[in-house]
């Protein structure tokens, strides 16, 4: 066996950890999968999803080839047969109903990819669709729609600077599972969080459930799931009112009067009533992240996935910018990185005007939210769509109401999978697509400089050959692009540049010639003006190229008048609406269902890797004894949620964890995964809670779902078993 080490990172979440892949080149097969501890920045955080990445590549239900939909089953084809099928019955398509009759949705894995995104984007392009749905759209949408609004910039993102830090307020995050990743990269994160608590930092954690990062905190404040705005505005409120703020120095602001009336029309019991959190409580709060040396305000998921999400974000930027932590040491600062993002974002995400058929929503961030697709398809109408192309998405699990949206998958003319195996969401699909894995391709991600804590970048090599004869997936979207005969990228000339610097390529046998991501990731490079190409491929490790600096926010303000707009009046309004707002919870329906997470898991993939989880892969619906007391419930037993939409049956687990009244299962569980080339009978775990989650029920602002305070009753249903079904495990670092 010959041996060979690759040095890459992890491209399963934003974590990024640098690896160490050791390989046998002559079997192409991973041996080993290991820190890379050469790696300047980023391998702290390696984890079981990173050390067993290779599971994916070697699923045993990994589809190996493009498959066809004949009747009930599936049959291999050609990549040249899917092409001209595909290809033609979207032309069918696009010409009998127009081109928003195509709609399409891209899950996690294709973030992590420059290739596949850029030429995913061309695809779409050249089909000239608006209808584009996107994974965010369940979970960070609040975060683009606030940087929009307050910076002029959709894209823009501010890094947390930990290790200055004496005062992290962390809100609806729990970075004991997540790392301290969202969007942005911090490397090994909770660690330093943790480090300069010892140093003597004020660790505050604002959390339905006591997770284990609240177990650590100074101060764990359970707020109610979904009115996190409430408890931030009412920190806002105590320091205005008490004169402990400083307006940030860092940036121009406007809105400063506006936010100081906000703050004098609003009652403080009221919101504290509201966030559940006395009063009290929020005024030491306030008291202590204002009077601190340095300090943050973070927010994350548990915040995003509510119907006020926006606001809680929003509030977040708001108290960080009133204190001057923006930009500045200890708090959140921009990150350059060493591409133009305005390049980047014109070829990935460019501005549209297009809207939903019937909620008329616009597009956020390039994209519509996966929460209005069901609608789309099953109503009738001009622009109704009846076909969709699904990249490396899971959205009946991963969204709400996977119910209807999996009735609306069956009626299209024509799905399309693009993924590793066949999940829940590709069950209709006519044809199903392979993927290769991110130890099979090698790229720069150019955006990823941007919301890294530190000046970084890393090549990302490949470690393994993809199956033989398998494409990766830009080559598969230029494709259909080629055969559709619609211009890559909705530009003229584009296509016959594919072909020509392909024909070059073979007569010169220089591969290098044909029109390929290399290009533009060297482009972009190029468009930062910063580094060489050649500088950032001879370093295996990856190369942390200079210095934090503090102040560039100012230079790239995009507002017309180029200051921050602190107090959008979409956002007043919007404090004053859900104030005026009734509670999620009713008499039929009186407690709420919150979310959580776990490391190994990656949203609603790898659930199914058995070198991750237990062999049971249990999911268990956490309670406070209170509430199980009043349903008579025990741990262990079975019992049902229900919402106005769903219902689940789960089994129960006991925890004086949760705040009474509310309770908690992981997302991202309870899809199939089927075996289309053998037939055999597909394989699930866990339960989908996302069943139980209205896709009406939105924040108004981002269009994101309320995943994470969903009003449901609890019913008994059967006592425990000796087999009852455990939860995941817990983490090991």
């Amino acid at each position: 066996m010959m041996e060979d080490s690759v040095y890459t990172y992890c491209r399963t979440c934003a974590s990024s950890c640098g690896l160490e892949v050791v390989v046998d080149r002559a079997a192409n097969r991973v041996v080993d999968i290991k820190p890379d501890r050469a790696n300047p920045f980023s391998w702290q955080d390696f984890c079981r999803k990173g050390g067993r990445a290779h599971e994916v590549v070697e699923h045993p239900r990994r589809l190996m080839t493009p498959m066809r939909r004949v009747g009930d089953r599936y049959e291999p084809a050609t990549y040249e047969e899917a092409f001209a099928d595909i290809a033609a019955r979207l032309n069918a398509i696009v010409d009998r109903h127009g081109p928003d009759a195509v709609g399409a949705y891209a899950g996690n894995p294709m973030i992590h990819s420059f290739a596949a995104t850029t030429f995913w984007t061309g695809l779409l392009d050249a089909i000239g669709t608006g209808n584009r749905f996107f994974t965010g759209s369940v979970d960070q949408n609040n975060l683009h729609v606030v940087s929009g609004a307050l910076y002029g910039d959709e894209m823009l993102i501010l890094v947390p600077d930990i290790d200055a830090c004496d005062c992290f307020l962390l809100v609806g995050t729990d970075p004991s599972q997540s790392r301290f990743t969202w969007v942005e990269i911090s490397p090994d994160g909770w660690n330093r969080v943790l480090e300069r608590q010892r140093q003597g930092a004020d660790l505050i954690v604002v959390d339905p459930r006591r997770s284990e990062t609240a177990e650590r905190a100074d101060t764990h404040v359970a707020v109610v799931p979904g009115e996190d705005w409430a408890f931030l505005l009412g920190v806002l409120k105590v320091i205005l009112d008490e004169g402990l703020e400083r307006p940030s120095t860092a940036v121009p602001l406007n809105g400063v009067a506006a936010l100081r009336e906000l703050a004098r029309s609003t009652d403080l019991q009221t919101l504290a009533a509201r966030c559940g959190v006395d009063a009290a409580v929020i005024a030491d709060v306030a008291h202590r992240f204002a009077r601190a040396r340095t300090a943050m305000c973070i927010t994350r998921t548990g915040v995003a996935q509510n119907e006020h999400g926006t606001l809680g974000e929003w509030l977040a930027h708001v108290l960080n910018l009133m204190t001057d932590r923006v930009d500045r040491p200890g708090g959140r600062r921009y990150e350059r990185g060493y591409v133009s993002v305005g390049l980047f974002r014109k070829m990935t995400t460019p501005r549209a005007e297009h809207h939903t058929r019937l909620r008329r929503n616009p597009q956020i961030f390039g994209h519509h939210a996966i929460a209005e697709v069901p609608d789309e398809i099953l109503t009738p109408g001009d622009g109704q769509i009846r076909a969709m192309l699904v990249a490396f998405g899971n959205p009946v699990i991963s969204g709400p109401d996977g119910a209807a949206l999996d009735r609306a998958f069956a009626q299209l003319e024509l799905l399309v999978s693009f993924d590793f195996v066949q999940r829940e969401s590709h069950r209709h699909a006519h044809w199903l697509i392979p993927g290769t894995h991110w130890l099979e391709r090698e790229e720069l991600h150019a955006m990823a400089g941007s919301v890294t804590d530190a000046p970084f970048v890393q090549y990302a090599q490949r470690a393994i050959a993809p199956p033989e004869g398998m494409l990766e997936e830009w080559e598969v979207f230029a494709e259909l692009a080629l055969a559709m005969d619609r211009n890559l990228f909705g530009a003229p000339g584009v296509n016959r540049l594919l072909r020509v610097s392909r024909r070059l390529a073979r007569v010169t046998g220089r591969p290098g010639l044909a029109l390929s991501p290399e290009w533009l990731q060297r482009l972009f490079v190029l468009s930062g003006r910063r580094l060489k190409w050649s500088d950032i491929r001879r370093r295996e490790h990856g190369w942390i190229y200079g210095e934090k600096r503090y102040g560039d926010l100012a230079g790239v303000l995009a507002t017309p008048d180029r200051r921050v707009n602190l107090a959008p009046p979409q956002f007043v309004a919007a404090c004053h609406e859900a104030l005026a707002a009734a509670p999620a919870t009713t008499a039929e329906f009186p407690l709420l269902l919150s979310n959580k997470r776990s490391r190994e898991a990656m949203n609603s993939w790898l659930n199914e890797m058995p070198g991750l989880f237990r062999a049971d892969r249990g999911v268990a619906v956490d309670m406070h004894p209170d509430d199980a007391e009043c349903a008579g419930v025990a741990s262990g037993d079975l019992v049902r949620l229900v919402s106005p939409v769903g219902s689940i049956e789960v089994r129960a687990r006991i925890t004086d964890a949760m705040r009474p009244g509310v309770l908690c299962i992981p997302h991202g569980w309870g899809s199939r995964i089927f075996d289309p080339a053998g037939g055999a009978e597909p394989v699930v775990h866990g339960v989908n809670r996302n069943l139980l989650v209205d896709n009406r029920r939105l924040d108004r602002l981002s269009q994101t779902p309320a995943l994470n305070s969903v009003a449901v009753r609890l019913e008994r249903v059967e006592p425990a078993v000796a087999e009852t079904v455990a939860a995941p495990r817990v983490a090991e670092d």
